[in-house]
């Protein structure tokens, strides 16, 4: 939703705009009959069965539940930074890489991510600069070596970004040296966010296993081809998508994802 331009979802030749392909989708599902409820889900009890979910002011009673509550990104929290997702500030260089076509860039991060931005930036842009707050990356020796020996790509080091210029969009930043707390002013024409992401998990915390980040796990139930295995720590919970993907985080393998989990879902409820 927060996406402009999808080029790399199957089946669109000429692409198509997030919010466009999330209501195709919405659409899809509901020609099937699916209910779909627009409401938060404030609680869930997956402590005993039939588990309980609370959505608004109701509960809802059910043998299972596949978890696909994505994760966020990391954002710099700046006040000009929400009014501009989509107008210049961006998170996922392979969606909107190509609409910065001879335009300068920058990559905020530190690490293999954000190394990796930058290098599919550089297959469009003219030059990119990473500005990270340390002087020294977290990012692997491979990753670096690359975004080195890169010319489009320059390095930014003991500095952050203090503010986003532009009113429809993105026009520059002001960087602050965060050793001497001087601040410059960069032309720009977008930015890529890249220090990580939020799992949606907080209303898991306890009933289900979460890695050291935070993501969901997946453990295995059973062996060989009946195993399922996008279920959870807890029999008859799921999971599918970014919630427990810390690699590829792409729409195309969340969806991948989803298909698996609910293939599984609809074995677990026979069986039940």
């Amino acid at each position: 939703m927060l996406t402009t331009g999808v080029d790399n979802y199957p089946g669109f030749v000429d692409g198509i705009q997030g919010p466009e392909l999330m209501d195709k989708f919405r659409k899809q599902a509901e020609r099937f009959g699916v209910e779909i409820v627009n409401d938060d889900v404030t609680a869930v009890d997956l402590k005993s069965k039939p588990f309980k979910v609370t959505a608004g002011e109701k509960d809802y009673l059910t043998k299972s539940v596949l978890v696909a509550t994505g994760a966020e990104t990391k954002w710099l929290g700046l006040p000009n930074e929400q009014k501009l997702i989509g107008r210049g500030i961006s998170s996922c260089a392979p969606c909107d890489a190509f609409f910065f076509k001879d335009r300068n860039v920058i990559v905020v991060g530190g690490g293999d991510s954000a190394m990796e931005e930058a290098l599919v930036l550089t297959k469009f842009a003219t030059e990119v600069s990473i500005i990270h707050r340390r002087d020294e990356f977290r990012a692997s020796k491979i990753m670096i070596d690359k975004a080195k020996a890169n010319p489009k790509i320059k390095f930014l080091l003991n500095s952050v970004v203090s503010d986003v210029l532009g009113e429809q969009k993105v026009e520059g930043v002001r960087i602050k040296n965060v050793k001497d707390e001087k601040e410059t002013e960069m032309a720009i024409d977008g930015i890529f966010v890249a220090i990580g992401h939020l799992p949606a998990t907080d209303l898991f915390k306890g009933q289900l296993e979460l890695d050291e980040k935070g993501y969901i796990v997946r453990m295995a139930n059973g062996e060989g081809p009946t195993a399922f295995k996008m279920m959870t720590s807890k029999e008859g919970v799921f999971v599918a998508g970014d919630v427990h993907d810390v690699h590829f985080k792409q729409a195309v393998t969340a969806a991948g994802y989803g298909c698996q989990a609910a293939l599984e879902v609809e074995r677990w409820l026979e069986m039940a």
